[in-house]
C-alpha cells in the first residue's frame, strides 16, 4: 500500500466511529451491563431497572451480565478488558472505583486509567440503626455507651475495609470512640443478628435494611446523607451531629477506555433523560438510591476526582493499610 493510501485509510478508520455514532446507527445490537454484584444485590437489581429504561429508548436490549466476587476484582477486570465499542459498560460501585485504590496494595485493573466516566445513576445513603428494643435511643446515647465502655458497643457492617465498615470507623473517629466490627458477607445475616439483639448495631445500605425499619425490627439512628431522606423524616443525618459529613454508596456507568466519545456522550445524554422520569425517581427511590440528576460527562469525572481525594482523606484518618 502507498504511504498516501495508508494515511488515507488510517483516517477513514478513526472517523468510523464518530461517523456511525453522529448517524444514529448506534445502538444496532444489545448493549451490556457487567456488574461485580450477583443477582438480587441491590446494584443489580437497579443495573437492571434502569437498563430496562434504556431498552425503551434504544429499541435494544440491555444484557446484565454478573461477574460477582473477589470484592469486585473480577467484574472490574472482565468490564476494563471488554471491547472499547460502545456496547459494553461496568456499573460501578464507590468500592470499585474509589475505596478499592486504598485498599489493595495491587488490583487487576486501574480504575483511572481503563475506564471513561459516562454518568452517576444513582447515591445509596447508608443508614446506622438498632434493634428496637436495644437500650440507647438515640446516637448520642450510642456514642456515649461506647466511651463508658471502650470497644465493647458492637457493629455489625460488610467488613472493616468495605464501604460500611470505613463508614462506621469514619463515624467513631469523628465521635472519639471505636467500634466492635462483626463482619458479615451477607446484609440478611447482619440484620437477623441484630434484630435477635446478638450485636447492637448495624451500618449498611439503607435499600438492606429500609423494610426492617418500616416494619418496627430496627430503628434508624442516623442517615449518611447531608439531608434527611424523604422517607425517614425523623431520622437526623450524620451531618447533623458532625457538619459537613456526606458520605454515600453510588454506582454509576463506565466504558472501557477508548470507547468512542460520541457514544458515551449519547449514553449520558439517554441516562439523563430516563433519570429524570418523575416515575423513574420514584422507583429508584424505593429501591433504595437517589437518582442522579444534571450531570455531564465532563462533571462526573469531577465527581469521582472529587470522591477519590475524599476517600483518601478518610482512610488515612481511620488508618486503613492497604494489603
Amino acid at each position: 500500500m502507498k504511504r498516501r493510501d495508508f494515511v488515507q485509510a488510517s483516517l477513514l478508520a478513526t472517523a468510523v466511529p464518530a461517523a456511525w455514532a453522529q448517524a444514529g446507527v448506534w445502538p444496532n445490537r444489545p448493549v451490556k451491563f457487567i456488574l461485580s454484584q450477583p443477582a438480587g444485590a441491590g446494584p443489580d437489581i437497579i443495573a437492571r431497572y434502569v437498563g430496562d429504561q434504556l431498552a425503551k429508548v434504544w429499541n435494544q436490549p440491555v444484557v446484565v451480565e454478573n461477574r460477582p466476587g473477589g470484592q469486585n476484582l473480577i467484574g472490574a477486570q472482565a468490564a476494563a478488558r471488554s471491547p472499547a465499542d460502545g456496547y459494553s459498560y461496568y456499573f460501578g460501585t464507590t468500592a470499585a472505583m474509589v475505596t478499592n485504590i486504598y485498599t489493595f496494595k495491587s488490583m487487576p485493573y486501574d480504575p483511572v486509567k481503563d475506564f471513561v466516566p459516562v454518568r452517576l445513576v444513582g447515591r445509596s445513603p447508608f443508614v446506622i440503626a438498632t434493634a428496637a428494643g436495644y437500650s440507647a435511643k438515640d446516637l448520642g446515647e450510642v456514642i456515649a455507651a461506647a466511651k463508658a465502655q471502650p470497644g465493647a458497643v458492637a457493629i455489625a457492617t460488610e467488613g472493616p475495609k468495605t464501604f460500611s465498615g470505613m463508614l462506621a470507623d469514619y463515624v467513631a473517629n469523628l465521635a472519639g470512640v471505636k467500634f466492635n466490627h462483626v463482619p458479615y458477607t451477607k446484609a440478611t445475616d447482619a440484620l437477623q443478628d441484630v434484630i435477635g439483639g446478638r450485636v447492637p448495631l448495624v451500618c449498611l445500605p439503607n435499600a438492606a435494611l429500609a423494610s426492617y425499619v418500616k416494619s418496627g425490627q430496627l430503628r434508624a439512628l442516623a442517615v449518611s446523607t447531608s439531608e434527611r431522606l424523604a422517607e425517614m423524616p425523623a431520622v437526623p443525618t450524620l451531618a447533623e451531629r458532625f457538619p459537613g459529613f456526606e458520605y454515600t454508596g453510588w454506582n454509576g456507568l463506565f466504558a472501557p477506555a477508548g470507547t468512542p466519545p460520541e457514544v458515551v456522550a449519547r449514553v449520558n445524554r439517554d441516562l439523563e433523560s430516563v433519570l429524570s422520569q418523575p416515575e423513574v425517581v420514584q422507583k429508584m427511590m424505593s429501591l433504595g438510591s437517589i437518582a442522579a440528576q444534571r450531570m455531564s460527562v465532563a462533571e462526573f469525572d469531577a465527581f469521582m476526582r472529587g470522591e477519590r481525594e475524599r476517600w483518601a482523606s478518610v482512610v488515612k484518618t481511620i488508618g486503613v493499610q492497604a494489603e
